[in-house]
């Protein structure tokens, strides 16, 4: 019995130059995650039937916001749980290369065989806590994992302060969000750019989402 309230074509109605590989990637994750929820609740399994919205599409918000990312850019996304925003974000960016993180080992390992089955080539995995990542990367994302002041100093090593990427961002932190985050944003010294992932998605569920962007390179507030 097919579990779903919605499907892949509501990815195609948002990326309508979505490849078939990238199509049939997507297809796959459904199948995917409802055998791994059913044994490890990676996902709410109240909410499992709205993966491609709340949960892939809300991940694609990012790509929304990027644009196009330049080959060889490089993506950490902390606390991955069962691979998002990682995984559909790797799909969608196959020249992208992403590591993903968790410090729960049964839901790093969900995230590692799912990116298997789908094929991935241009992702990593890493069972621990950020402060047990040496790399940097051009990006860190996340999705919902702690308030941003936290987010920072976790990730505040990781990111470049310089970049010769060709990208529409300077290097930062980019993560979703719910609610309001005005107490969350003032008490950061850095400049946030927040943008409603409302601007992108027309369904109910993103009316209370915000991307939240903190670039790395000269941003303190005045």
């Amino acid at each position: 019995m097919d579990i779903f309230t919605d499907s892949v074509d509501l990815l195609t109605k948002y990326f309508p130059t979505l490849n078939d590989s990238q199509k049939a990637a997507y297809e796959a994750l459904g199948a995917l995650y409802a055998d791994w929820n059913s044994k490890i609740n990676v996902i709410s399994r109240s909410d499992v039937g709205n993966l491609y919205s709340r949960h892939i599409l809300h991940s694609l918000a990012l790509a929304a916001f990027f644009g196009d990312l330049s080959s060889g850019t490089t993506i950490l996304d902390i606390g991955t749980g069962g691979g998002f925003p990682g995984i559909p974000l790797a799909i969608f960016y196959p020249e992208v290369q992403f590591h993903l993180i968790d410090r729960i080992g049964k839901k790093i390992k969900v995230a590692g065989e799912v990116a298997a089955a789908v094929g991935l080539e241009n992702v990593t995995f890493q069972h621990g806590d950020v402060g047990e990542c040496h790399r940097k990367f051009d990006y860190v994302v996340s999705r919902a994992v702690m308030p941003l002041e936290g987010l920072l100093k976790a990730c505040s090593r990781n990111v470049y302060t310089a970049s010769a990427r060709k990208n529409r961002y300077h290097p930062g932190l980019v993560c979703l969000k719910g609610g309001d985050l005005k107490e969350e944003i003032e008490a950061v010294d850095r400049a946030v750019l927040e943008i409603p992932v409302s601007d992108f998605f027309a369904e109910e569920f993103f009316k209370t989402k915000q991307i939240v962007y903190v670039p790395f390179i000269g941003n303190k507030k005045k």
